[in-house]
């Protein structure tokens, strides 16, 4: 492509800069080859020209376009170089706030001196698994890298961590380590992956201080290795240490401080543990104050003590060990404090009494003398004499120095070595990721032997590094099979030789080393001598003879000789450390044994001394140490694959999210990056595959060049707009760019683009433009017409205003003249009025006298008339009362005698019925007078109200007269004075006047007297209306008093129904009894005294009876043969006839004492006759009622009696000889049938006595419907009291029939009741027959929808795809209809098990009748006095199963661990192994065997447990017994017997509850047992649904292309766990109906089923926008609009399957904000203030994550700008929330388990053969 086609008008280019190192510029005008300059355009509007040599292509570096701005990798760039890794790199760091970014391999990591949310456990799960290139760059993705080809290749792994001090590379290296720690589990039983990091705070405390450029600067490099094994789970660890600074031990430069640790002791002095080492703070001590710097903004020194001590412990080292190094810390603290004084000479003394030397050597266990001594001298040896040397002050303070650092070293050395004795592996160990931590390319204005050092390890870095750049860049070119060339990169291979080689620098320091006068003089001149001329890298200063040049990779670099000897040697005084190996101190042994030797291999700071050319000989250099590790390290990396992280220090001012350029820029290239980006440009740095560039670029294309083979397509299209084939290559499954192309290709297709849009804007505008001419045309056609129409209207209006004017004047002539004739008319009409007024008021007045007169008479004459009435009515009924008194006193003798007759209660018993129809009779008697009465009084009110009618109607007519007559008075003057001809009449109508006056003071004294005449007719009628009231209520008291009779007849009636319960509790007791018997008779035959026993437990219930004490009862003048039967059966053990004569005995007891109290209230009630005689009707009612109850009595008695007998008789044989009835003989049988027979008589009794209070409730009131009386009555009705079941009054005297009709009321209310709950049930059938239609209907239409969208999806499909599509749906619809056939097979088999059963039934009850025919004609002979029926009963089962002692086993392996879910799903009901689990407990209750209950549950829970962990991945196990658990724990709580639980209970079920145990505890285990498999349900639909979330709701798109994604043009560096590719919402969606419906299938709780539901949408929601805040090239328009797209589809699935409420919707809420807020116009103040209301589900910090990330797709979208992140902030600032980013999508929500009672009956559960549990039998 030529430079004219790049460098035309408009193109963006780079210039040079000395500040900001490039700028940029934008061409003015098209470039021509042979040009001398460009015309370029500032970004702040400068117009300049850049000059250009003609000779030299110095063209400016082209710049990107913006769509490529902020790319993830580097090598993505459509133009590579360094203005564009620059910008890209700041772009990212400061605009968007993101510190990770690849350049193909490496990853470059920006330090943002800030705390950032971008670390924690939820994004280490989210990195976890996943692909390299899919992610946002981060160090948690090469982490992952790493790990995955462990895993895959089984390969070692390395990370190497670079970069200057203060970049941050041991945070990265400590993440890295995290990473790995999280992501495997140790495969021992301790925790190692903690110990592993635990090294990190210990080797931060010892190896790490602040400096100029980072307050936590690693002095130390460190390459660590972290094993795992064959399982990839961590075992154990080793820490290999590089080049200690111990020079930072005894010198620390301003504004720096030493090692942590000692400032950490320093703070936490006054601990009780450290006072012995008398330490202060630490600018006390000279070691620790020279920086003066002594505190670091933020760090706590005492708290990170705490935490390093913490460390140690976790580690191992115990407190002893770790109490002794920091006794030997203090120690180096105080001997920094030791004084040397200078003497004459060359001689130095330090003083006997020297403090902190006395410290010093009680700390380190040694003589003071010897020490002090040693510090002044030293020792020089020859090969015949030795001799002692005193030093100078300077030589003294140098080897006190020199012992500090080396006591330092040594104290390092073995941390480390113990660190890697804790951390070695027990076990094999398969492979290991190692870990480098070491220390970047360094430059300084002195630059020494530690620079010396570490840029030589760069150097040998570096060339590794190229090497393995090449190494990859010819894989790919290999694997995609397209022809490459050898690529020519940098190699640093003689810098390298100048270093290590022979007679290299290395070598040539050795040798001076050995020399005994060298010295660093000496030994430059030697490197000038030997290298100046020799070797291209090496080069000597022109202002200096002690310092020499090396041309590193990075940069030249000048170093000075000075010191490189004595660190080389690293000499240390040999009699100083002599006497510290005498010490008693045991650690301080420990570090100085096996002095001549290397203690640690991997420490590179050796020891020589002045003891001998041997012994130099023998020792290593620190040259020569540092070359041999770093060999052992290079080979290490070589034989591993290694990952790169090179960490740049944005700025030296620690300001966060600040870039230097400078700096940048000269860490970029120190650190290879920039040489990574030349070797990719000098290749093929872009590659794309053939899909992502089909879509990308789809728009370049026509669409018959489409073709179904995308290469083919692709390769058309470049062939078509790309000239040179070489700048493409077409590889196997990728398009291979050169460096530009991308942006060429971005150029064309922008143009395309923005041609389409001015065609488009083209269309809109003539669209708009002639849609509104045509509204301005339409507008003044509109005016037009409604101006006419004005004009117009406005002529009618004129014309119909002359005629109206014409009419008007007609109409008021007509109506002057019209007026004048009515005036006239009107005075001649009234003059006649008043005379006709005057005549009739005089006749009125003469009629009205008249009429009073005969008003009186009449009141009279009624007055005494019914006076004399009620005379002769209340002599009648004395009369009466008297003579029925008499006859009722015979009477009452009469029955005296004979209540104590047989006859009596029956006679009392038909009595009652008659007396209750008198009663009737009586009350319709009153109800009729009463009638009469209140027809009477409305009589009386009718006349009364016309009356008042009448005379208000004449005062109405007067007062009209009046009304007229003034206003004819006003109106008459105007009249006089129109009338000028009747002025001579003036005087006559003024006399009429003053008559007319007289005569309306006449009228209203007339008016006057009527109105007192109405009053007193209303205070006559007010006074009969009183009396009537006072009849009233006189009867209302009557009747009161007849409800205070009533109590009789209840306490009876309460007697009756008591005796009634016990009969019937009798009864039911016994037929228990008649059933436990059976059992036990099936178990073992009982001997006749356990038979006895057994039914003298009977004795407690038959006393409790009364309905056998009823029957029994007997009068007094009963014969004496049934005395004497009585006491002879006393003699005899019969239990039953004993609890019989005992009963007859009580009630002739309670019968005497009832006929005392009757007599008493006898006589009570005559006495109260005498007294009162308004009474008498009363009296005679109770009489009667007592005569009805006597009859009663009397009756039922009788009735008992018989009964009693009859019992007696069929007890007995025919010689008299009492024998006990024995079970299955006709005496006991005959026993049962009277029981029966009389418990239906009671009943049909009940129903009779209801229907007769219910028939007579209805009558009555109907008869007081219409009476007056009837809302009285119902009052009374309303007041009585309703029957009460607790203990009443004894008293029996108080009773009346009113107590009956309320009772009979009651009845039929609840008579009412059950037929409304019966015609609620057939509503409630009828409304689910419907439900059931209505669902069958929706599952028709969602088949057809489905049916509709598969043959749509299908039809977009290629034909191999639509073929295999088809297959799989009618698959899929082939198993559901073979589902629902097996449920209505399922369905048949239980209705023909029932039928059979039935059948089988019937068939046994006709053999039976057979069977017992002949017995019945034989002659027998025990027949007893009345025919028996025996009627058999139909088999009821208990609902338990029977097993044996120790079936607990077997019956949970065939129940629980052999079990197939699936099969128990389809074929049976849902709960099935619970329900049979419960039935086996109910048998254990039964039995009432603890043992075996504890057994059985505590064998469940754990077989149940033994299932989940074996199988805890299979959803579908999970699923079912999570719903038999649950369905476990509800039969617990529903048969416990607890009325909360038994209130949802049947009848039926409320019998089968648990008797003999209280299984509360087990309740609570089992919710236990359900919460930990809910748990592992959650965990194993977590695990199925992670690989499909993203791929689904993130990658997916439906139509390819059409929402114009970028491709990101990432390489996917790893196909380790390949993900599902064609996972769509559908697919997810799919998962998600198979779970569901899996669970419904098992029978799980609804509520437990929404619970699952909404903890999996969360999950879904928090995975999809944890992985969005991780994507850049996921934050667009276009995917939130694709987001917003699939959330709906979720939302659909939950209403299809209505689970709206169950809360899943809220929880995507976050994700649908975050849609949403892609979308949303983010520009101005009101679009933040809108932000702000809109996303109220999102934090802060995910909302500023989302705008940061937010990439435009194509070039006519915008970036968020940073104004608006700062608003947006700012109007977040007060919220208060969490500051997390991520969402946990671990968490699991709290799970509730609502109590679900079952409605299946126990005893309808059968036990299905498959099931192979025969030895189970149903009881």
């Amino acid at each position: 492509m030529a430079a004219s086609e790049l460098y035309c008008k408009y193109a963006r280019v780079w210039l040079p800069d000395a500040a900001e190192v490039w700028k940029s510029a934008e061409l003015m005008k098209d470039y021509a080859a042979g040009d001398q300059t460009l015309s370029l355009r500032l970004d702040d509007g400068t117009e300049v020209q850049y000059k250009l040599d003609p000779r030299a292509s110095n063209l400016p570096p082209l710049r990107n376009p913006n769509i490529l701005v902020a790319e993830n990798d580097l090598t993505a760039l459509s133009y590579l170089n360094e203005p564009a890794v620059l910008h890209n790199l700041k772009v990212r760091f400061v605009d968007s706030k993101m510190i990770y970014t690849y350049c193909g391999i490496i990853l470059v990591a920006i330090n943002p001196y800030e705390s950032l949310p971008i670390y924690e456990s939820e994004i280490i799960s989210a990195y976890s698994g996943q692909n390299m290139g899919d992610m946002d760059p981060h160090i948690f993705a090469v982490a992952e890298e790493a790990y995955k080809q462990m895993a895959r290749d089984g390969r070692n792994q390395s990370v190497i961590v670079s970069g200057e001090s203060g970049a941050g590379k041991t945070v990265s290296a400590k993440y890295a380590m995290r990473y790995f720690a999280t992501v495997s589990s140790s495969s021992g039983e301790t925790n190692v992956e903690e110990r592993v990091l635990a090294s990190n705070p210990i080797m931060e405390a010892f190896g790490n201080a602040k400096t100029t450029r980072n307050d936590n600067s690693s002095r130390f490099g460190k390459y660590i290795e972290i094993g795992f094994d064959n399982r990839h789970c961590i075992i154990g660890a080793n820490m290999r240490t590089y080049l200690l600074e111990k020079s930072r031990v005894v010198f620390q430069a301003h504004r720096e401080r030493n090692y942590h640790i000692f400032y950490q002791l320093c703070a936490s002095s006054d601990l009780p543990e450290f006072k012995s080492f008398k330490l202060g703070c630490a600018d006390d001590f000279h070691f620790t104050n020279q920086g003066q710097s002594p505190v670091i903004d933020g760090v706590n020194d005492a708290k990170e003590l705490h935490k390093t001590r913490k460390a140690f412990s976790l580690l191992g080292i115990g407190e002893k060990e770790q109490m002794e190094m920091y006794q030997i810390l203090a120690a180096i603290l105080h001997l920094s404090n030791v004084e040397v004084q200078d003497q004459s000479g060359d001689r130095s003394s330090i003083l006997p009494d020297n403090v902190p030397l006395v410290i010093f050597c009680e700390l380190v266990g040694v003589p003071r003398e010897e020490m002090a001594h040693w510090f002044c001298h030293r020792k020089l040896k020859t090969t015949t004499e030795t001799y002692v040397k005193p030093v100078s002050k300077m030589n003294a303070v140098n080897g006190r120095d020199a012992l500090a650092k080396h006591i330092y070293a040594r104290l390092f050395s073995w941390i480390v070595s113990s660190i890697n004795s804790v951390l070695k592996s027990g076990g094999k160990q398969h492979s290991f990721i190692g870990v480098l931590d070491i220390y970047g390319f360094e430059t300084f204005d002195v630059n020494s032997f530690e620079q010396f050092c570490i840029n030589y390890a760069n150097e040998k870095l570096q060339q590794q590094f190229n090497l393995h750049v090449f190494k990859l860049e010819q894989e790919e070119y290999m694997k995609e099979e397209i022809p490459w060339t050898l690529i020519d990169f940098y190699d640093n291979q003689p810098c390298i030789n100048l270093i290590e080689a022979k007679l290299g620098i290395l070598d040539l320091l050795d040798e001076e080393c050995k020399m005994p006068k060298g010295s660093d003089d000496t030994w430059a001149q030697k490197l000038y001598n030997t290298l100046l001329k020799q070797n291209a890298h090496f080069d000597k200063p022109r202002l200096s003879n002690r310092a020499f040049i090396i041309h590193h990779f990075a940069d030249k670099v000048e170093y000075q000789c000075e010191g490189f000897l004595e660190k080389n040697k690293d000499t240390v005084n040999e009699e100083q450390i002599n006497v510290l190996k005498n010490s008693k101190f045991n650690l301080l042994l420990k570090l100085f044994e096996d002095d001549e030797k290397a203690t640690n291999p991997n420490k590179f700071s050796g020891i020589t001394g002045r003891s001998g050319q041997n012994m130099r000989d023998i020792k290593k250099t620190v040259g020569l140490q540092f070359r041999q590790s770093l060999h052992l390290l290079m080979d290490t990396l070589n034989a591993t694959t290694p990952h790169y992280v090179r960490c740049i220090k944005p700025n030296d001012n620690k300001t966060p999210f600040t870039l230097d350029p400078i700096r940048a820029v000269q860490q970029l290239r120190a650190c290879g990056i920039l040489e990574t980006i030349r070797i990719s440009a000098a290749g093929f740095p872009t590659r794309w595959t053939y899909q992502e560039f089909f879509n990308r670029y789809r728009v370049l294309m026509r669409h018959k060049e489409v073709l179904p083979d995308r290469r083919q397509t692709c390769k058309n299209l470049l062939e078509k707009l790309m000239k040179s084939s070489d700048k493409y290559q077409f590889g196997k499954s990728k398009i291979f760019f050169r460096a530009g192309q991308v942006a060429y290709l971005e150029k064309l297709r922008s143009d395309k683009l923005r041609t389409a849009c001015v065609h488009i804007q083209k269309t809109i505008r003539c669209w708009l433009a002639r849609k509104k001419y045509l509204r301005m045309r339409e507008s003044a056609v509109t005016i037009q017409r409604h101006v006419r129409g004005h004009q117009a209207r406005c002529y009618a209006k004129f014309l119909r205003r002359t005629r109206a004017a014409v009419v008007i004047q007609r109409n008021v002539r007509m109506w002057s003249a019209r007026r004048r004739y009515q005036q006239q008319r009107t005075a001649a009409i009234n003059i006649q009025c008043f005379l006709r007024a005057y005549m009739a008021r005089k006749t009125f007045n003469k009629l009205m006298f008249e009429k009073k007169s005969v008003v009186i008479q009449k009141w009279v004459k009624r007055w005494l008339t019914r006076m004399h009435y009620r005379r002769s009515v209340a002599a009648v009924v004395l009369l009466q009362s008297c003579v029925r008194r008499m006859r009722a006193k015979k009477e009452l003798k009469k029955l005296k005698v004979e209540a104590r007759s047989v006859e009596h209660f029956k006679k009392l018993n038909v009595g009652m019925e008659n007396k209750i129809m008198q009663l009737q009779h009586k009350i319709d008697e009153q109800q009729k007078q009463n009638r009469e009465l209140s027809e009477r009084l409305g009589v009386v009110e009718k006349t009364q109200s016309m009356e008042r009618e009448k005379h208000s109607k004449e005062v109405e007519s007067l007062r009209k007269s009046e009304q007229e007559a003034r206003t004819r008075a006003e109106t008459l003057p105007s009249l006089l004075e129109q009338l000028s001809f009747l002025q001579h009449e003036l005087e006559n109508t003024r006399r009429e006047k003053e008559d007319l006056e007289q005569r309306a003071n006449t009228y209203k004294d007339e008016i006057q007297q009527v109105v007192e005449d109405l009053n007193m007719k209303n205070a006559l009628l007010k006074t009969e209306k009183d009396e009537l009231n006072t009849v009233i209520l006189d009867q209302a008291n009557q009747l009161r008093e007849i409800k205070t009779n009533t109590e009789n007849t209840k306490e009876l009636e309460k007697e009756l129904s008591e005796e009634r319960t016990r009969y019937q509790g009798l009864l039911s007791e016994h037929l228990d009894l008649e059933e436990r018997h059976k059992d036990l008779k099936q178990e073992m035959s009982l001997s006749i005294s356990l038979s006895k026993s057994g039914h003298k437990r009977t004795d407690s219930s038959f006393s409790s009876s009364s309905e056998f004490s009823q029957s029994s009862s007997s009068a007094k003048g009963d014969d004496g043969s049934a005395r004497t039967e009585d006491e002879t059966e006393s003699t005899m053990d019969l239990p039953v006839l004993l609890k019989l004569q005992r009963r007859v005995k009580e009630l002739e007891q309670e019968k005497r004492s009832l006929q005392q109290q009757l007599d008493n209230r006898e006589e009570s009630q005559q006495e109260k006759e005498k007294e009162a005689e308004e009474q008498r009707t009363v009296g005679r009612a109770e009489l009667d009622l007592e005569t009805l109850k006597r009859q009663e009595l009397e009756s039922d008695n009788k009735r008992l009696k018989q009964d009693l007998d009859e019992l007696r008789r069929s007890l007995t044989n025919e010689k008299n000889e009492l024998l006990p009835p024995s079970p299955g003989s006709l005496p006991y049988n005959a026993l049962l049938e009277q029981l029966n027979s009389s418990n239906e008589e009671l009943e049909i009794r009940k129903e009779e006595v209801l229907l007769l209070r219910a028939h007579m409730v209805r009558q009555e009131a109907l008869k007081h419907k219409d009476s007056p009386l009837g809302g009285s009555v119902t009052l009374e009705l309303g007041e009585l009291p309703p029957v009460s079941h607790g203990d009443r009054s004894p008293d029996i005297h108080t009773l009346n029939e009113d107590g009956e009709l309320w009772l009979a009321y009651e009845g039929l209310k609840e008579t009412n009741r059950i037929l409304e709950s019966q015609m609620k049930e057939q509503e409630r059938v009828h409304d689910e027959r419907y439900r059931k239609l209505l669902e069958e209907v929706n599952k028709l239409k969602e088949e057809k929808d489905q049916q509709q969208k598969l043959l749509t999806q299908s039809l977009q499909l290629p034909e191999d795809v639509q073929i295999e599509a088809r297959l799989e749906h009618e698959i899929t619809r082939l198993t559901s209809e073979n589902l629902d056939l097996m449920e209505q097979q399922e369905k048949q088999d239980k209705t023909i098990r029932k039928l059979k059963k039935q059948l089988k039934f019937y068939m046994q009850k006709v053999e039976d009748v057979e069977a017992t025919q002949p017995k019945d004609n034989a002659p027998t002979m025990n027949t007893p006095a009345r025919a028996v029926n025996i009627t058999r009963k139909e088999k009821e089962y208990q609902g338990m199963l029977e097993y044996k002692q120790g079936d607990e086993e077997r019956l949970l392996k065939s129940l629980v661990v052999d079990l197939k879910p699936r099969g128990v799903a389809v074929s049976f009901i849902p709960g099935l192994p619970a329900y049979i689990i419960f039935m086996c407990l109910r048998y254990a209750d039964k039995v009432n065997n603890d043992q075996r209950v504890s057994s059985l549950l505590n064998s469940t829970i754990t077989n149940i447990k033994r299932v989940i962990k074996r199988r805890g991945d299979d959803f579908e196990v999970v699923s079912f017994w999570l719903a038999n658990t649950c369905r476990l724990l509800h039969c617990l709580k529903q048969y416990s017997g607890e009325e909360a639980f038994m209130t949802h209970n049947t009848p039926k079920q409320n019998e089968h509850c648990l008797a003999n145990f209280e299984l509360t505890a087990y309740q609570q285990v089992f919710s236990d047992l359900a919460i930990q498999i809910y748990r592992q349900l959650i965990k194993c639909v977590d695990d199925i649904l992670q690989p499909m979330i993203v791929v689904s709701m993130l990658e997916h798109e439906a139509i390819q292309g059409v929402l114009g994604s970028k491709p990101t043009g990432l390489r996917k560096r790893s196909t380790s766990f390949s993900q599902d590719s064609a996972a769509t919402v559908e697919t997810l969606l799919q998962r998600l109906s198979l779970f569901h419906s899996t669970m419904s299938q098992h029978g799980m709780d609804s509520d437990l089923i929404k619970q699952v539901v909404h903890q999996l949408f969360y999950v879904i929601c928090a995975v999809t926008l944890n992985h969005l805040l991780l994507r850049k090239d996921m934050c667009s328009w276009s995917k939130g609009l694709q987001i917003r797209y699939n959330v709906w589809q979720l939302e659909e699935w939950l209403t299809e399957r209505e689970l709206v409420d169950c809360g899943a919707k809220e929880t995507l809420e976050p994700l649908v904000q975050a849609a949403q807020l892609l979308q949303i116009k983010k520009k101005t103040e009101a679009d933040a203030q809108a932000i702000c209301n809109m996303c109220t589900a999102l934090t802060t910090a995910q909302i500023v994550k989302v705008l940061t990330l937010y990439t435009p797709v194509i070039e006519f979208e915008e970036r968020v700008s940073n104004t608006f992140i700062t608003s947006i902030k700012n109007l977040l600032k007060g919220r208060v929330e969490s500051c997390t980013l991520m969402m946990d999508a671990k968490k699991i929500f709290s799970v509730s388990l609502p109590f679900t009672p079952s409605t299946v009956a126990l005893d309808s559960i059968q036990i299905p053969a498959s099931l192979n549990l025969s030895f189970l039998t149903r009881i």
